[in-house]
Parts: structure tokens; sequence; C-alpha cells
């Protein structure tokens, strides 16, 4: 892992008067998640977010911890501009329900539309498309993530039928890069042409430029955390040699803040990024909403009645604690010993 080792966060981040931890109820679950957690911190660069998924082992989640180390200690690049284009979100919701979900996404143009949702067909996914089309009408972008949800035949048949509707992008159909390789190789051979966009096999990858390499996608989905930071995921999309998104990890205000901060430092921003997913929250730690389609990049402060309102209960407090504590160490342990004096 590469990022940055900012003197004095290894213990600034144990002072418990900088760490606080949220619990943010969702609108509708998304990727099975009813509350988001995460232990924000403050440094003395801001505010960072440590929020992997629960499930997560913590070496992986670790990789989180750094980006959070980042942000707090260390600051981002200059940004190159200083508005960033973002896409709705719509959840594997009915398709009577997408008109309500696009409203809370105002200006924008773009939407990414769940699909493969485990216990549901693909008719529901057609019908949930074709309620975003025609809400965004026949100018409006459209791309979807199966989350690797489908084998390569279920991939090839579904993207077929989805193809009506001019996707952008399909994100993650099937899992593996060798599965990505053939599934593109049979759209191809079938006429279909639908880009084909990764992000599970980057961000979860050991070495996350095998997609490019492997010509397993067009577009590489790039999220901060699980990346390790900014500068890391600069890097990779430096050497990947494909079109970047920058995409959410359901991070609060202040996660998105570091998406901003790495949409705003790339050379070029060919598409909308994932960053409005705040939305999809009932709450939030601070006010960060699409204006005209677009967020701004500028400092995001937790509001601390929001951080008051939304604490997480005792018993959840300490078990992020005791992770935060956990990765730090793993963090430590992959660093070369510092000089003494």
């Amino acid at each position: 892992m590469t990022w940055f080792d900012p003197m004095g966060w290894d213990e600034g981040i144990r002072d418990e008067r900088d760490l606080h931890v949220v619990q943010i109820p969702m609108r509708v679950p998304f990727r099975g998640v009813l509350h988001r957690e995460a232990l924000l911190v403050r440094g003395p660069a801001g505010w960072g977010e440590f929020s992997p998924f629960l499930e997560y082992d913590d070496l992986e989640a670790s990789r989180w911890l750094a980006s959070a180390v980042e942000a707090a200690w260390s600051g981002w690049p200059e940004p190159l501009r200083h508005a960033i284009p973002v896409n709705a979100t719509v959840p594997a919701v009915a398709a009577a329900d997408v008109a309500g979900v696009l409203a809370r996404f105002p200006g924008c143009t773009t939407a990414k539309v769940k699909v493969a949702e485990a216990g549901q067909t693909l008719s529901q996914d057609l019908d949930r498309v074709a309620a975003v089309r025609e809400v965004l009408g026949a100018a409006g972008r459209i791309r979807v993530d199966a989350n690797g949800g489908w084998t390569v035949t279920e991939a090839v048949d579904a993207l077929r039928a989805l193809a009506r509707y001019g996707l952008e992008y399909a994100e993650q159909p099937c899992a593996t890069v060798a599965e990505l390789v053939q599934m593109r190789l049979r759209l191809a051979r079938a006429g279909v042409g639908v880009l084909v966009a990764a992000d599970e096999s980057v961000r979860k990858a050991e070495d996350p430029l095998l997609v490019a390499r492997a010509g397993a996608a067009d577009v590489l989905v790039l999220k901060v955390a699980p990346l390790s930071g900014v500068r890391p995921a600069l890097d990779i999309a430096e050497q990947c040699g494909l079109p970047v998104v920058v995409s959410s990890a359901l991070d609060t205000a202040v996660g998105i803040r570091a998406g901003l901060a790495l949409a705003a430092a790339l050379p070029s921003l060919p598409y909308a990024c994932g960053l409005a997913t705040t939305s999809l929250m009932a709450a939030d730690v601070a006010e960060l909403r699409p204006v005209g389609g677009s967020l701004p990049v500028g400092a995001v402060v937790p509001d601390p009645e929001r951080l008051a309102a939304l604490a997480a209960p005792a018993g959840r407090r300490d078990w992020w604690l005791a992770r935060l504590d956990r990765c730090r160490s793993l963090l430590l342990s992959e660093l070369p010993e510092r000089p003494r004096g």
C-alpha cells in the first residue's frame, strides 16, 4: 500500500476528543445497509473519515484508515477545478419510486442505476432503467451497476436487453477480471456496444492495474478510501491509461470531500462522478448537496449539533475505537522504522 506517513498521526489519532462515531439512517436500503456508520477524526489539516464496511477485515479496513490519515494530517494536491459534475444514484427500488429518488439530485443529468440485486429479476431491472430514461429524457446519461452480480452469460443477456436504453457504461457486470475479459469479447461478437467500467476489480484487488493490463474494462471507477487516499488513487489513474470516474463508498460529507479532492486533481474528468450519495441518507454531518448537477470543491466541516444528534450508541463507538486501534497497528507495522532523535 502506498500512502503518506505524516508525523504525529499515530498518536494524534488516539485523542478521543477529536474522534466522533456517527450512525446515519439510510432513506432506503443500499447494498443491504440500513444505517451507515463512520468514525470521523479531526487533525491539523482538517477532517478525515474511517468508514470501511462492517464485513471488511482489518487488513482491507486499514487502507481506509490511511485515507483518513491523509485527509486529516497531510491534505491533498491543489485542485485543477472547483466544481465536480455528479450523477444521481438510483438504488434497486421499484420503477414507480424512480422519479422520487431522482428528485433528490437536482440538476443531475446522469444517473447510475443499481441492477442485479439479489432476489430481483432482469425484468425489474429493465423496468427501473426504463423509468430512469423516461425521467431523464433522451439527452440524459444512464449507467448501470451490477456490483459483480452476474455470470458472464447473465451479463451478456442483461446488457443486450438494457442496451436499448442507451447505456453510458455498465459498472462491474461480473465479479472477476477473467470474467470481464470474456464478457467483453462476447459482447463485441454480439455487436453490443456497451462500455464496461471496473470498480470492485480495482479497489479490492492486490494489483489495481491488472484490469487495465488485461483489457477487462474501458473505464476505471476509483474510490479514495479503499485505495488508501487521494495520492495513491492519482497514481493508479496516471498509470492505467483509461478514463476515470470518481465514486463514493457511501461516505458521509467528510469522505465525499476526499473524493472531490481526487476528482479536482485529475488532469481529465470526462464523466460525471458518483459523489452525490449523501442524498441517499436521511441525514448527514454537514450540508453537501448538488447545485446545478455539481458539487463544490471546498472545506467540509461537520456541524457539532449534527455530530451530537447522529452519535452512535456507546457500544458501537467502542466497537469502532477498537477497530481503529487494530488498523492503526497494522499501518504502523507496514512502515519502515523511523529515525530516532
